[in-house]
């Protein structure tokens, strides 16, 4: 009986499959993420792909289907520059997911070991641990390459003709190419023309610039280096500060003769790994154990940032003010929570505990609210007459004994405050 052989789908088959957008849809649902050009949520997206995807399909098999163009947005640097976004609306979002959910495994097991930014099993915590081990072999300086507004430079010839090196789907190399040219509609209103880059903001976005930057990694590991790359950001750990001065200049001339890329020599520089950051973090050895630390500024936005979730002045309920702070120290300590950390945090927990104190102070008002409150939570009543009666600042008063007696660390674990000690030795417990 002759043998029937059934043709293999194509890629883009594979991309338009219900099932593939179907994840694709909940997985941008579940990134949330701001509304494009077409103010559609991502709430509503799941139900939108279901009814239009009969005629999505075929617009993408057949190749007609035409991204929006990307909302531009600006968010804050720390430095007090302005770092552009591209906001694609959310269908487009979906069939980037639903593209990158079929290209990445194939693309991904190419990319060196170096490379961890926006990959799968990778990302700072592994970057991190290749520097430490670096520089536990010797390597002691480092050389700190900055490239000026990468995502936005990236050649779209060049990176097509990388990308088509891993994937030689027509109708996904034309989507590509597509969507790396749809424009822009910036903050007047107007639309802007797409020449270079890839938005940041597009789920697309990462993985293309790894496959650009696939030829840096490609480059410096075949002059031996031994280098650490996450997305636009690389360092270099050498023996010398003079060796440093020489694969700085030489890797220079390569990123900006064969990549097109632009090198920011001000920013760029050759020092020791304990002075020079590389993703907010620098290296130190304490005790003869080497690991990293948050830099001052990265503790800095820290603290601020939980000052500013515990203001006395601001609006919201206890319980909404709880989960905010816990959604911050979980994922500042799982950034930060391998390097040495305890003692800062040791600090960290006692302030924001007195602040948070302070704020339910502050929310009781009357000395009526007060003294009730504090003798329901076991402080006798003559403690508890005292503090609702003093005229001392909520500051002041968060600190005393009564209300430490009242308002003690285990009832603020009770009431959803999550112990930061707990996080820090969990993350430990992991390295």
């Amino acid at each position: 009986m002759k043998e029937l052989y059934r043709k293999s789908p194509s890629l883009m088959e594979l991309v338009v499959s219900r099932k593939n957008l179907s994840t694709a849809a909940t997985k941008v649902r579940r990134n949330k993420g701001a509304a494009g050009i077409d103010g559609m949520t991502v709430w509503e997206v799941e139900e939108h792909i279901e009814e239009i995807y009969l005629p999505l399909r075929q617009k993408l098999l057949n190749e007609t289907y035409k991204p929006q163009p990307v909302k531009r947005v600006e968010i804050p640097k720390p430095n007090g520059d302005k770092r552009k976004l591209g906001i694609p609306c959310v269908r487009d979002r979906v069939v980037q997911q639903a593209i990158k959910q079929v290209i990445e495994p194939l693309i991904d097991p190419h990319f060196l070991p170096q490379s961890h930014g926006f990959r799968p099993n990778k990302g700072t915590h592994t970057a991190l641990k290749q520097c430490v081990d670096y520089y536990e072999e010797g390597y002691k300086f480092v050389v700190d390459c900055d490239l000026k507004q990468c995502f936005d430079t990236l050649s779209h010839d060049k990176l097509m003709y990388h990308l088509e090196t891993f994937i030689q789907d027509k109708a996904i190399l034309k989507v590509v190419r597509k969507f790396l040219m749809s424009g822009v509609i910036d903050l007047s209103g107007e639309f802007v023309e797409s020449k270079t880059g890839a938005p940041q903001g597009g789920v697309l976005s990462p993985l293309l610039s790894n496959v650009y930057l696939h030829e840096l990694d490609k480059e410096l590991d075949r002059r031996g280096h031994r280098f650490v790359r996450y997305a636009d950001d690389f360092v270099i750990y050498v023996k010398s500060k003079r060796a440093g001065e020489r694969v700085i200049q030489s890797v220079t001339q390569f990123i900006e003769k064969d990549l097109k890329l632009i090198v920011n020599k001000d920013k760029s520089k050759v020092g020791s790994p304990t002075r020079l950051k590389f993703l907010s973090c620098l290296i130190r050895k304490v005790n003869g154990t080497c690991r990293f630390i948050p830099t001052k500024s990265a503790k800095q936005k820290f603290k601020r940032t939980l000052k500013r979730l515990t203001s006395r002045k601001r609006s919201g309920t206890f319980e909404v003010i709880i989960k905010e702070i816990n959604q911050v120290t979980r994922g500042w300590i799982g950034y930060f929570g391998l390097g040495f950390i305890k003692m800062f945090i040791k600090r960290i927990e006692q302030w924001l505990q007195h602040r948070i104190r302070q704020l339910i102070l502050k929310r009781w008002k009357k000395s009526k609210t007060k003294i009730t409150k504090l003798f329901s939570y076991g402080l006798d009543m003559d403690s508890a007459r005292r503090i609702g009666f003093s005229r001392k600042k909520y500051w002041r008063l968060s600190m005393t004994p009564e209300v430490h007696q009242a308002l003690t660390t285990k009832r603020l674990h009770h009431w959803g405050l999550v112990s930061l000690s707990s996080l820090v030795e969990s993350a430990y417990a992991r390295y």
